[in-house]
């Protein structure tokens, strides 16, 4: 109990702070306009890299209610409408064609029923609008990908519920979004088994 409400989520928001990890950050948020639902919002790790001049408000959805309170001193200097829903991704409580960007950063990997989240994402998206993403994924390279399916069960219990050997791309392309406009690389300065990451702006 002590370590799944105060240590773990405390270790995977410090982990969310490193310096790849928030360029990555750099990358997509930005993109975000209008309504933006945040999928997995944490301890709001993002909030820095959003353009608050084409904000009209962020909904924050986060299941866990200890990840939610370390997020509560970033929420209080951020000035944009802002929401917080207690629930998961694979039941989202808003109508369809309601959101204009929906964003997702290292989310996928730890959601129980990826496949049921991302089409409750193509749910609420509107018709144009936007499923902004950064996520690390399974390698490519198959000594790297042994190494992750041999840790990862270790891996799942340090990191609530974190995969390394999720293919996002695949998964993505197989639930409706068109990955095209993405990209995907190690990045430098992360360990190999954790540093293949992929990241766009797709289009339900």
């Amino acid at each position: 109990m002590i370590w799944s409400k105060f240590i773990q989520p405390r270790l995977i928001s410090l982990a969310c702070t490193s310096k790849p990890i928030r360029k990555q950050r750099e990358k997509v948020i930005p993109k975000a306009d209008g309504t933006v639902l945040e999928i997995g919002f944490g301890s709001g790790h993002n909030l820095p890299y959003y353009n608050k001049k084409n904000i009209d408000k962020i909904i924050g959805l986060e299941p866990s209610v200890h990840m939610q309170k370390l997020s509560k001193k970033k929420l209080k200097d951020f000035d944009v409408n802002f929401e917080l829903i207690t629930e998961r991704a694979e039941e989202i409580p808003l109508e369809s064609n309601s959101i204009d960007s929906v964003v997702c950063t290292y989310t996928l990997c730890s959601i129980s029923n990826p496949e049921m989240a991302l089409s409750e994402i193509r749910r609420v998206l509107k018709k144009d609008g936007k499923f902004i993403f950064t996520e690390h994924a399974a390698s490519p390279d198959l000594k790297i990908n042994k190494f992750q399916k041999k840790i990862e069960p270790l891996w799942k219990v340090i990191a609530d519920g974190c995969h390394l050997t999720r293919d996002i791309k695949t998964m993505l392309a197989e639930n409706g979004f068109s990955i095209n406009n993405s990209e995907d690389m190690y990045l430098p300065g992360t360990p190999k088994f954790i540093g293949y990451h992929i990241w766009g702006l797709l289009k339900k």
